[in-house]
C-alpha cells in the first residue's frame, strides 16, 4: 500500500521534538554561564542523596630532616565541606496548537535561548551571592560586612552608608596581595566586575595599554574582556547588589577552588502534550547545589579567604 501524504514525520513535528529543545537549551546555557565556568564543578548526576561531602584536608608543612633521626610525621584532623543539593529551578512554556501551526521556527529558537539564559543566570546568581561570606561576612545579608570599597581595597564597606567607591588600580593590587598573603595559587584566579567597573577601567590609560589585554578570538568564556596582572577579567551584569544600597555593586576576585558547583540534574528539557489545553507543555530544569569550598587556614575566622569582594558604584 503506498504511503500517504499527510503523515506526521520528524520533519513536520520537529518543532516539538525534545532532543532538539535539549540540544539548543544546553548550548544556550553553557554560552551564558560566567562564574560557573570559573569555579570547581562536580557532577552528582545519577546519584542518590541530598548532601555531598567534600573532603577539605589541612595543608601540611615541610620539616627539616636531621641525620640519623626519624622523619617528622604530620597528623591533622581533616574536615569536610557539605554541599546541600537544594536548588531546583525550572523554566516552562505552554504552547498552544495554534501557535505551533502559525508561528515560525524562530519562536522555538527564542524559547530555547531564553530558557538557557534564565537557568544560567540563576546558577551564576547563586554562586556570586556566596561572595557575601568573604572575609567573615554575613552570608544572608548582602555585604553588610566583609567587603572592602573599590577606591582603596582596604577600607571596610559599611552597609547603607554609601561609602562604596569606583574601582582603582590600588584596590586591585591590594586585593591581589590578599590572595598572595593567603598563599592562593596564581593559576586559576578570576576577577568578575559589573558593567560600571568596566566603564571605569576603560577610562584609565594604563588599562588600555599593555597592562590590560583584550580577550582574544579563541576565548571560550563568556564575558572575558581582558587580563589584569595575570588575572582574567570578566564582566557580568549579574554582579550582586549590596544590602540597603541599590547603587552599590560587587566585584569579586578569587580562585577557582574557592567555590564549588555540584550538579545532580544537568539542564534538561521535557515536552508533554496536554490535550485538555490543546497545547504542548515545554519545561527545562536543573537541580544543583553551591558552597564555599576552600578557606585559607592562615586567616583565622575568614569564611572565604580565597575570595574577596570590592564594593563599587552601580
Amino acid at each position: 500500500m503506498p504511503l500517504g501524504t499527510n503523515n506526521v514525520t520528524v520533519t513536520t513535528a520537529a518543532t516539538f521534538i525534545p532532543e532538539i529543545w535539549s540540544d539548543e537549551i544546553v548550548a544556550a546555557y553553557k554560552k551564558n554561564l560566567v562564574l560557573a565556568n570559573l569555579v570547581m564543578k562536580m557532577s552528582f548526576k545519577g546519584k542518590k542523596g541530598d548532601v555531598v561531602h567534600v573532603p577539605a584536608p589541612t595543608r601540611g608543612t615541610a620539616s627539616a630532616k636531621a641525620a640519623g633521626s626519624q622523619v617528622t610525621l604530620i597528623a591533622a584532623t581533616e574536615s569536610e565541606v557539605q554541599v546541600a543539593i537544594d536548588k531546583h529551578y525550572e523554566y516552562s512554556r505552554l504552547i498552544e496548537d495554534i501557535v505551533e501551526a502559525q508561528a515560525l521556527n524562530s519562536l522555538r529558537n527564542f524559547y530555547t535561548a531564553d530558557a538557557g539564559y534564565s537557568l544560567a543566570k540563576q546558577v551564576d546568581t547563586d554562586l556570586i551571592n556566596l561572595g557575601r561570606e568573604t572575609n567573615n561576612g554575613a552570608g544572608t545579608n548582602a555585604y553588610a560586612t566583609g567587603a572592602f570599597i573599590g577606591g582603596d581595597g582596604t577600607s571596610a564597606y559599611v552597609a547603607a552608608s554609601n561609602n562604596e567607591s569606583a574601582l582603582t588600580d590600588a584596590a586591585i593590587r591590594r586585593t591581589i596581595q590578599r590572595l598572595d598573603d593567603n598563599d592562593t595559587p596564581m593559576d586559576g584566579r578570576f576577577f568578575i566586575i559589573p558593567p560600571s567597573s568596566r566603564n571605569t577601567l576603560m577610562g584609565l590609560a594604563r588599562y588600555t595599554e599593555q597592562a590590560f589585554v583584550g580577550g582574544t578570538n579563541n576565548t571560550i568564556r563568556t564575558g572575558e574582556i581582558g587580563n589584569l596582572y595575570g588575572i582574567p577579567v570578566f564582566v557580568s551584569s549579574n554582579c550582586d547588589t549590596a544590602s540597603g544600597s541599590a547603587a552599590a555593586r560587587v566585584c569579586l576576585m578569587g580562585h577557582k577552588d574557592s567555590l564549588v558547583l555540584v550538579e545532580q540534574i544537568g539542564v534538561r528539557s521535557q515536552v508533554q502534550y496536554k490535550q485538555e489545553y490543546l497545547a504542548t507543555l515545554f519545561t527545562s530544569d536543573t537541580l544543583y547545589g553551591v558552597q564555599i569550598l576552600r578557606d585559607a587556614a592562615s586567616v583565622g575566622a575568614a569564611k572565604s579567604a580565597s575570595m574577596f569582594a570590592l564594593l563599587v558604584p552601580a
